[in-house]
């Protein structure tokens, strides 16, 4: 289907939240004046499925003055705008949410509505709580204020503890078609629908990948660059070499986006506390320095995206040479290095490829993990020159 024939899409306030049909329907029954609500949901969902998108729109009909959605009113408005006062969004780019944070929200979740029928409170990333976290968290969720609804938005159900996951009603996502991201960048984004097509395949129906790839002057031809270097390694020590570059760059994205976002926190910091000659009275140091130490736990956690949105772009690109190698005539998520992945299927046998894939999988979870990148990268690398020259 194309970009210009996909479904529809949905009114009011579920108009962003596109391929997920039956959560949709879900959502809205729940909210619905004959619905059955529950008061804790976890909605998950792979990245780029839209489940914080999803979950803010809910929170928006649980608070529509009309009760639909409407998308027009004020309380939609300032919903999906981040301002209603009665829906509370957690969200972090810091490696975990702490028990400091969580206890706030419960403070919060115990308070009666200011203005709308329900308190809602949205977790993003949920799967970075700890279990010590999931255990403040716990009994809120299980003996909530009758007004009071939580969302909690994580990969898959498994990510979060089992005693919170069994208090919550799961609800589940999908990746989108990628016509039917494609038809979102057109529709929303105003994209030419060529580019919004090419960008849709590139990110696999990743929503926020494929806005990236359509807006961002260079960032598909960066990808496909990507993807020839990976393609045209030749030897251990090209692929040694290629890994640390790979973790440099992802490191000097990630300093330059955190530094950014520390200067800006230490400025408000600053301002709110009225120094405006930059020097930090003895009583405030703590604070400051608690500022620093989150600006360094965001850069390793950006560091890690950055490694994992390569690792996602390789493993499209090891299903690319699978596809030709295995002749199922599906379409190529990467047709710009068409000439090199028929290279490259000639190179390998599909075995081998399925192998590479695996590791890529592995190398994520490795990362994850926190073993240090440089070395998962390159034993990853390493392999690939291997299988593919």
């Amino acid at each position: 289907m194309s970009a210009t024939t996909a479904a529809p899409a949905a009114p009011g306030v579920w108009a962003d939240v596109v391929g997920q049909h039956s959560a949709v329907a879900e959502f809205r029954r729940a909210a619905s004046p004959h619905g059955s609500l529950a008061q804790a949901w976890l909605i998950a969902g792979p990245p780029g499925s839209g489940r914080s998108t999803a979950a803010r729109a809910f929170a928006a009909t649980l608070q529509c003055e009309s009760g639909q959605g409407c998308g027009s009113c004020q309380a939609c408005r300032t919903t999906l705008a981040g301002t209603h006062p009665d829906v509370t969004v957690v969200a972090t780019d810091k490696l975990s949410i702490s028990k400091e944070e969580v206890r706030g929200l419960i403070q919060t979740a115990h308070r009666a509505p200011a203005t709308g029928r329900h308190r809602v409170l949205i977790i993003e990333d949920a799967d970075r709580m700890s279990a010590g976290t999931f255990n403040v968290l716990l009994k809120s969720i299980e003996e909530p204020p009758p007004a009071t609804v939580w969302m909690l938005c994580a990969p898959s159900p498994q990510d979060l503890a089992p005693t919170i996951r069994s208090r919550c009603r799961v609800l589940t996502l999908t990746i989108p078609a990628a016509d039917v991201v494609a038809d979102l960048l057109v529709r929303r984004d105003g994209v030419d629908p060529e580019v919004a097509a090419r960008a849709a395949r590139a990110a696999q129906g990743h929503i926020g990948l494929a806005l990236r790839y359509a807006t961002q002057p260079g960032a598909l031809a960066a990808r496909e660059d990507a993807a020839r270097a990976l393609l045209g390694l030749r030897s251990t020590g090209e692929a040694v070499l290629a890994a640390a570059a790979l973790v440099e760059r992802a490191t000097a994205e990630a300093k330059e986006h955190a530094d950014e976002v520390a200067a800006q926190e230490r400025a408000r910091f600053l301002r709110s506390a009225g120094i405006d000659d930059g020097k930090i009275p003895p009583a405030l140091r703590s604070q400051v320095k608690q500022l620093e130490d989150d600006a360094k736990r965001r850069q390793t956690r950006l560091v890690r995206d950055v490694l994992d949105r390569y690792l996602l772009d390789a493993h499209s690109v090891l299903r690319d040479v699978l596809t030709l190698q295995l002749a199922t005539g599906s379409d190529l998520v990467n047709p710009g290095v068409e000439e090199e992945l028929h290279e490259a299927a000639q190179a390998a046998d599909a075995r081998a490829t399925l192998a590479l894939l695996d590791a890529v999988q592995r190398t994520r979870a490795r990362i994850a993990g926190n073993v240090p990148p440089l070395l998962a990268v390159e034993a990853l690398l390493s392999r690939a020159a291997v299988t593919l020259r």
